[in-house]
């Protein structure tokens, strides 16, 4: 599987986090935010130069600055995150 930055990561795409790099404080900040190795994750959205980015852990949406999102190596799912699917419900569905 692909390893990369969260950075890296396209909008969309769903990971896998399997490590946080920079040291035992920057760990121990991000675990606290529910980023932690094992933990699946899907990248909503970021900024260019620089900005923030956007994720979702489960039921949560984080917005890491540009140094902590660059430190969170995660590893690409292979299936898309984001499926498009019709907001309607068939009739023969229900």
């Amino acid at each position: 599987m692909l390893k990369l930055s969260l950075i890296q990561l396209k909008k969309g795409s769903k990971a896998r986090i399997v490590e946080l790099t920079g040291g035992k404080q920057v760990a121990h900040r991000l675990s606290m935010m529910g980023l932690r190795p094992g933990e699946q994750l899907v990248k909503l959205s970021s900024f260019a130069l620089r900005g923030p980015v956007a994720v979702r852990i489960g039921h949560t949406t984080l917005a890491l600055g540009h140094g902590m999102a660059e430190k969170v190596i995660v590893e690409v799912s292979a299936e898309p995150a984001v499926k498009s699917s019709s907001a309607f419900v068939k009739r023969s569905d229900i």
